[in-house]
């Protein structure tokens, strides 16, 4: 019988301390967002139960019956740091959007399905995580959570090296050394069989596979955790161990398909 991917718990209570935060997210979402807001999800270390109070964030994806305008959206990045700011619980909110269209279409049931099926807990609106079944731990459902890394890294060397704001410099480490991580567990979810839905689980499970990248992954963990390196050491190792996963990434896709 093949194996199928887990869904998070949505019985439990989330903790206590970062209730308040998202009562009031969604007490303005609401409001602010009458009309274009289908349903909210929870993902990440609140909708597990295992944050860090004062170093977690706060991740929502908000599914939309039409795509924000740019004063609506200039709406919500403000709402959420004001909200971010208020609540020392967390240390910022991010926010992920999707069409219902989008989610409910045929290219969209790996993207999307995947996403709201496993690693989300619908919080407010419809649950469109229903109109899916469960999955099971392929390539093609790898693909969908983390997609290609090539781009990514051109776009975000030339980042590094423009920026002058070591603020700036720092969120866009700590994104790409999570970039970074995440396809690496990419590579392996079809061989592991299992959905890692926390960096430091997706990290053992790549390292299981590929060991000898031990080094590789350690310097990434500290670009994503907000550990200050030199930017020649950022831009080697984006260069290096970030256009090996590439090239992995493209080596198993030839392979699979």
């Amino acid at each position: 019988m093949a194996s199928l991917l887990p869904i998070l718990d949505n019985r439990q209570p989330f903790q206590p301390v970062f209730q308040p935060c998202l009562h009031e997210m969604l007490q303005h979402l609401k409001v602010l967002f009458k009309g274009v807001l289908h349903s909210v999800y929870l993902s990440g270390s609140v909708a597990r139960h295992e944050a860090i109070p004062g170093k977690s964030d706060l991740n929502l994806t908000l599914v939309l019956e039409r795509p924000l305008t740019e004063q609506e959206s200039s709406r919500l990045h403000s709402l959420c740091w004001h909200i971010a700011r208020r609540h020392q619980a967390v240390t910022r909110i991010d926010v992920k959007q999707a069409l219902r269209r989008d989610v409910l279409s045929l290219e969209g049931i790996f993207q999307w399905g995947i996403w709201l099926r496993h690693c989300c807990i619908c919080i407010s609106g419809q649950d469109l995580s229903d109109s899916f079944g469960d999955f099971e731990p392929s390539w093609d459902a790898a693909k969908s959570f983390n997609g290609p890394l090539e781009p990514i890294l051109t776009e975000y060397r030339q980042k590094i090296t423009r920026t002058r704001v070591m603020a700036h410099y720092l969120d866009y480490c700590e994104y790409i050394g999570k970039k970074m991580l995440w396809t690496g567990f990419t590579l392996v979810m079809h061989r592991e069989k299992t959905l890692a839905l926390s960096l430091k689980d997706a990290t053992a499970c790549f390292l299981k596979v590929y060991p000898e990248k031990s080094l590789d992954a350690e310097r990434a963990t500290m670009l994503a955790n907000r550990i200050q390196v030199p930017k020649k050491a950022t831009l080697f190792l984006m260069q290096h161990f970030g256009l090996w996963l590439a090239d992995e990434w493209q080596r198993i896709e030839r392979k699979i398909g």
